[in-house]
């Protein structure tokens, strides 16, 4: 039995559950598989990476050995990752370590040259476990988020010249991703637990985030979300998710990412990418595994988007790919990674110019393989439509 077919089999306690469930009001015109702009997949190349005609791959870092051209290990389990632009044409990518030893855990580097070829690599937040996902600032750093239930949220510089800072306001509890929407200057973040919640968080001082209210989400069966505030945001005494008895339970969230002023989330346990509208405070499913008769995506986790406005999620399991859900709603795979089956995709993140992308296979090799992809990634997307005007909620 393939991956696709046990997902199928997997998932169909789910759609059943869907049937019954106030969240069945919120699903309408769900995006499904389909093909992909770039064009089907071509046979494995030397790293055994599946890629469109155009693209090809490389291989930036092993975990375990020196990252070419430095002196710094590349550590374990690489996972959430983002780019940032190094001031003398270059970029940084910086990737957590979800290794869960209390002396392991952080963030590494890898700086770019103009040219693209790496310049030098470093640690820029030591001291921490568990860093799972997290999510880019529009101001320049890094938040990377701990995957335990006294899991904090650390702010990095991606240069490395400012320890990485805790900030507690943000939340204690088994952070997963976080996603900055500077329109409306708040946050959004998941919480990677059966029975997890969606939080926003509203700083006191714009973009300081030493202080600020955070809140949980209540979502009606119509998809309009309401936010209560957490009383203790610690979680010294009750944990945040069981603070707010009106709270909404997401089956374990995972990546989330701002697109074109609109919040999009993913979570594990029913196969779901969700769809938030800030604007308009509605909430609605983008795409289920249960009701796309392809079953395309599955294993949901990372998210990131591209300049076309396409989203990109990665595969825990699956079939090892990267996933595209155009704004035409369509859904096809990127790339699929062969012989990894033990592993996990995690970290995708294009370049500042969006012409690299950047992606981990957490497990790969056996402790973790950073890769590189490059090829004719659109600029824009070729439809008039975007991704919100397909969704309907209530």
């Amino acid at each position: 039995m393939d991956r696709r077919t046990f997902g199928r089999l997997a998932v169909a306690a789910a759609g059943a559950a869907l049937a019954a469930s106030p969240w069945r009001r919120a699903v309408a015109a769900l995006a499904r598989g389909g093909p992909s702009p770039y064009g089907s997949l071509l046979p494995p190349d030397d790293l055994g990476i599946q890629l469109p005609a155009g693209f090809r791959s490389r291989l930036i870092a092993t975990a375990r050995e020196r990252v070419a051209g430095t002196d710094y290990v590349w550590p374990i389990f690489p996972d959430g990752a983002a780019t940032f632009r190094a001031g003398d044409g270059g970029w940084i990518y910086v990737a957590n370590s979800e290794w869960v030893a209390p002396d392991g855990g952080g963030v590494s580097a890898i700086r770019f040259s103009r040219s693209g070829a790496i310049a030098d690599a470093y640690s820029i937040c030591s001291g921490t476990r568990t860093n799972c996902a997290g999510g880019a600032t529009p101001w320049g750093t890094w938040l990377t988020c701990e995957e335990y239930p006294a899991g904090n949220v650390w702010e990095c510089d991606p240069r490395g010249g400012v320890p990485a800072v805790r900030r507690p306001a943000l939340g204690t509890f088994q952070h997963e991703a976080v996603a900055v929407d500077a329109r409306h200057h708040r946050l959004y973040l998941t919480e990677d637990v059966p029975d997890g919640r969606l939080y926003r968080f509203t700083p006191a001082a714009w973009p300081s985030l030493e202080a600020g209210a955070l809140e949980v989400a209540e979502v009606s069966p119509e998809g309009v979300v309401a936010w209560h505030a957490v009383p203790d945001p610690t979680g010294s005494s009750t944990p945040t998710r069981h603070q707010v008895e009106a709270s909404t339970a997401f089956r374990g969230g995972e990546g989330i990412a701002v697109s074109r002023g609109h919040v999009y989330f993913t979570t594990k346990g029913d196969d779901r990418v969700w769809d938030y509208d800030p604007a308009r405070s509605r909430l609605s499913v983008l795409y289920e595994n249960a009701s796309d008769p392809s079953h395309q995506l599955s294993g949901v986790d990372n998210v990131t988007s591209s300049r076309s406005g396409d989203l990109f999620v990665a595969e825990d399991g699956g079939n090892m790919e990267l996933v595209l859900i155009a704004p035409d709603g369509k859904v096809s795979p990127l790339l699929r990674v062969v012989g990894q089956d033990g592993s996990e995709l995690a970290g995708p993140a294009f370049s500042p110019s969006g012409r690299r992308l950047y992606v981990n296979s957490q497990r790969g090799g056996g402790a973790g393989l950073t890769y590189e992809i490059t090829g004719p990634f659109r600029a824009t997307a070729r439809t008039a439509r975007t991704l919100p005007g397909l969704r309907v909620a209530g």
